[in-house]
């Protein structure tokens, strides 16, 4: 990449592994997957960590292998994927489990009945700013597919500094509203968003992969699942929001609980807890730490899907070039760009700027048994900083860690995902669905593994 040079990394290329399918219980799931932030949460994040990027940097320059030295440069390219690749990003909205998840063993069945979640009481200094979309929005999944993902805009009308240190996404639709996205836009980047929706028609615009706005400095907010509530951390802590920003819902539509069939619609609202406040709050940032997905068709599947090339080309037609590169990306990321068929991958993330973590999150879809960040695994100094050994999407919880950890040059993350093509025939969402060989993608019946780590710099 032209701004490899530029680049201090924090990444180095991984191992991946794969050994024997681990078991677990049938654990109730969602019909969704979520989708990735936009590119510039992942610069924004770079940018703080002392690994800045030019303006004008695009997708297709991030995918554009021949102008990244593959040796001498190697953990350069490395970061400059991650910060296209790794825009996936969730946060500070947990998601809890309905009442019956206790008890209930059954693949999960739908999202009409989510309920309303109630926000955490407002504390010194907070206040709450409701939003709702200018307008309903009625969804169609293009190209064949069953999702759609459409940017909306809304303008919270900000005039004065201040930090977002909560957000609760409210679904006015939970049957057709499978996750949320929301994103403060900086003012820079106003104009072309209010452009962007201006020559689409109806509310918003198709935004697979990111929101399309280029690079330019943003502030993650928040991410909902099926019964999301609010996460507020303890700390003095927030993310940052300059006068002027625009928030963005990314919506994610998926119309298999209609059958394909259009005409629901959706006009959703999502309430942020603001404060202004002090010297001392540390801004936050997310880092997304990201893992192949490299999941063939269980015994006795089969299919046209069951090829990885065609499973791989399927994503590409149903989200585009910049999703259905990101099998590859995290190839080339995480190991020798050579795809290793396995329920279990990981993917290790050498540090060389110092942070300090505050809470973690991990993230997969239906098919995900498991998730695990750890720091330093395998020497003296190792710590578990997320552990989840019975994935289920219905609660996927931004989980605080007991004390902050600091992270510091020279250390390891490592991301490691299992999952299981056996489920599903056992999930009602997907048992109708052709078999597939699993990449990453944006969709129902493909798959994501992230840990998410809350941080802020660190002296």
């Amino acid at each position: 990449m032209s701004t490899a040079r530029q680049l201090d990394a924090i990444a180095e290329p991984a191992q991946v592994v794969n050994p024997d399918n681990l078991k677990g219980r049938v654990v109730r799931r969602a019909f969704t997957s979520l989708a990735t932030l936009p590119l510039a949460v992942a610069a924004q994040f770079f940018a703080g960590m002392g690994v800045p990027m030019k303006p004008g940097i695009s997708w297709k320059h991030c995918q554009t292998r021949k102008v990244i030295m593959r040796k001498r440069m190697k953990h350069r390219r490395m970061i400059a994927l991650a910060a296209c690749s790794a825009a996936m990003a969730m946060g500070l909205t947990a998601c809890a489990p309905d009442s019956a998840d206790s008890e209930a063993d059954a693949p999960h069945t739908g999202h009409g009945t989510s309920s309303p979640a109630a926000s955490q009481p407002l504390r010194t200094g907070e206040r709450f700013l409701d939003l709702t979309m200018p307008e309903s929005y009625t969804p169609s999944a293009p190209n064949g597919g069953t999702d759609d993902y459409r940017c909306l805009l809304i303008d919270p009308h900000v005039t004065k500094p201040m930090f977002l240190t909560g957000a609760l996404f409210q679904p006015q639709n939970a049957k057709i509203v499978h996750h949320a996205v929301v994103q403060v836009v900086a003012p820079e980047a106003a104009t072309r968003a209010h452009a962007k929706d201006a020559e689409t028609p109806g509310p918003g615009w198709t935004c697979f992969g990111d929101t399309g706005l280029g690079q330019v400095s943003g502030t993650y907010a928040s991410a909902w699942t099926p019964n999301g509530t609010e996460t507020v951390l303890k700390q003095d802590v927030g993310f940052p929001i300059k006068p002027g920003s625009l928030i963005v819902v990314q919506a994610h539509y998926n119309l298999l609980a209609t059958d394909g069939r259009t005409g629901e619609t959706d006009q959703s609202s999502v309430r942020l807890r603001l404060t202004d406040g002090t010297a001392a709050t540390q801004p936050l940032r997310t880092l997304p730490l990201q893992a192949p997905i490299e999941l063939p068709c269980a015994s006795g599947e089969s299919g046209v899907l069951c090829d990885r090339a065609a499973s791989v080309a399927d994503v590409t037609k149903r989200f585009g070039d910049r999703v259905g590169g990101i099998a590859q990306q995290l190839l080339e990321l995480c190991g020798n760009g050579k795809p290793v068929p396995g329920n279990t991958q990981h993917c290790d993330y050498p540090i060389r700027q110092p942070m300090t973590v505050y809470a973690a999150l991990g993230h997969m879809h239906m098919l995900g048994r498991s998730i695990k960040v750890e720091l330093n695994p395998g020497t003296a100094r190792a710590q578990t900083l997320l552990d989840v050994p019975d994935f289920d999407f219905d609660n996927q919880k931004t989980r605080p860690l007991p004390t902050p950890v600091d992270v510091k040059p020279g250390d390891t993350l490592r991301v490691t995902c299992t999952h299981d093509a056996t489920l599903r025939q056992q999930l009602p969402a997907l048992s109708k669905l052709p078999p597939r060989y699993v990449v990453w993608g944006d969709g129902s019946s493909d798959e994501m593994c992230t840990g998410f780590m809350i941080t802020s710099a660190a002296e």
